[in-house]
C-alpha cells in the first residue's frame, strides 16, 4: 500500500544553499519546524555518497513521522525504503522508476504543461511539482508558470500537486485560491539563519 503523504510543507534540500554544516541537521532542524515531507536532492553526488545521505536522512524523517522522497535516484530510493522518489522531465522515466522501486512508492513528477501533466497520469505517477511562481535561483531553467496555466495542469492531472519554485512568505497567499496540495520550498527555509522557525512560520501562513 502507497503511503498517505502530506505535502502540506514541503521541503526540497539544496546542500548549496543550507545554512548548517550538514544536510542532516537542516533536515532535522526543518523537521522539527513542522515541515510535512522532505525531498533530498543530491544531484552531483555518487550512488554511495547519497544512499549514506538517504539513509540518515531517513532515520531522522523517520523518528518525525515525516514522509521521505529521493530526487531522481529510485535505486538510492528503493535501498532505503523511501516514501517515494521525484523526476524532472528529463531525469529516468515513471515507467522505469515504477519497475525499481515497486508498486508501493509514491512517484512525482515536475510538470510545466498540459501535456506533461497528462503523460505523467497515463504513465501513473502519483503527484506533481509545478511552478514556478516567481524566477528561482535554485532552478532558473523553469521558468514561471502563471496561475491560469497552473489551474489547467492541476485539472489535467486531477491529483495532488505542489507549487514550487519561488514559494516563500511572500507568494504563499498569492497561492492559497488555488487548489494545491502543498507547497514545496528550498532556499526560504534551509537558506535560512533558523531553519525551524523559517519553517514555522511558513506553516503558520499556510494555516491562516
Amino acid at each position: 500500500m502507497k503511503p498517505q503523504l502530506d505535502y502540506t510543507l514541503y521541503l526540497v534540500t539544496d546542500q548549496k544553499l543550507m545554512s548548517t554544516p550538514t544536510l542532516e541537521e537542516a533536515v532535522e532542524a526543518a523537521c522539527r519546524g513542522g515541515v510535512t515531507l522532505v525531498q533530498i536532492r543530491e544531484k552531483s553526488a555518487s550512488d554511495d555518497a547519497y544512499l549514506d545521505v538517504a539513509r540518515r536522512c531517513k532515520a531522522i524523517t523517520d523518528s518525525y513521522g515525516v514522509g521521505l522522497i529521493v530526487n531522481d535516484n529510485p535505486q538510492v530510493a528503493a535501498a532505503v525504503g523511501a516514501a517515494g522518489v521525484h523526476v524532472g522531465q528529463d531525469d529516468t522515466p515513471v515507467p522505469e522508476v515504477r519497475r525499481i522501486v515497486g508498486p508501493d512508492a509514491v512517484i512525482g513528477v515536475s510538470a510545466h504543461s498540459v501535456g506533461e501533466a497528462l503523460r505523467a497520469k497515463e504513465e501513473g505517477a502519483d503527484y506533481l511539482g509545478i511552478g514556478g511562481v516567481t524566477p528561482t535561483v535554485t532552478k532558473p531553467e523553469a521558468g514561471v508558470l502563471s496561475f491560469e496555466e497552473m489551474d489547467a495542469i492541476m485539472e489535467a492531472f486531477g491529483g495532488p500537486c505542489v507549487v514550487i519554485g519561488g514559494v516563500n512568505a511572500s507568494t504563499i497567499p498569492l497561492c492559497k485560491p488555488h487548489p494545491f496540495a502543498g507547497y514545496a520550498v528550498v532556499s526560504a527555509i534551509i537558506a535560512q539563519p533558523d531553519i525551524a522557525a523559517a519553517a514555522r512560520e511558513l506553516r503558520r501562513i499556510i494555516a491562516e
